[in-house]
């Protein structure tokens, strides 16, 4: 039996401010923006996508699953990432090779440095 990726979903308290955030960070495109879901995928017939639903919750413990990044300069990256609001986390990763930051809604992901040989 073969399965596809399809997308991996988050819980968001704006789903739409969230997936705009998102599609803006990635350089992706929009594919579905309506009021219980809005979609991102890196193209429009592309998979795997993210998916952003509304919750009436507040995120509230570490996420059980986060996102890694690997840029070709980790440190540009983490500025522009920090500019378009992003914010450090510090999830006890203590001093490491990679940089923790959140999403506005507090969505944890990692920055990861160059791949070693």
């Amino acid at each position: 039996m073969a399965m596809e990726w399809e997308q991996v979903v988050v819980d968001a308290t704006d789903a739409a401010a969230l997936g705009r955030w998102w599609a803006e960070a990635l350089g992706w495109v929009t594919v579905n923006d309506a009021p219980d879901e809005y979609e991102i995928r890196p193209e429009r017939d592309r998979l795997p996508g993210v998916v952003f639903v509304p919750v009436p919750d507040d995120k509230i413990v570490k996420n059980r699953l986060h996102l890694d990044f690997r840029p070709d300069d980790q440190e540009a990256e983490v500025a522009r990432l920090l500019a378009l609001g992003a914010r450090r986390a510090d999830v006890g990763q203590g001093e490491q090779p990679w940089v923790v930051l959140a999403d506005p809604e507090g969505n944890e992901f990692c920055v990861l440095g160059p791949r070693r040989g």
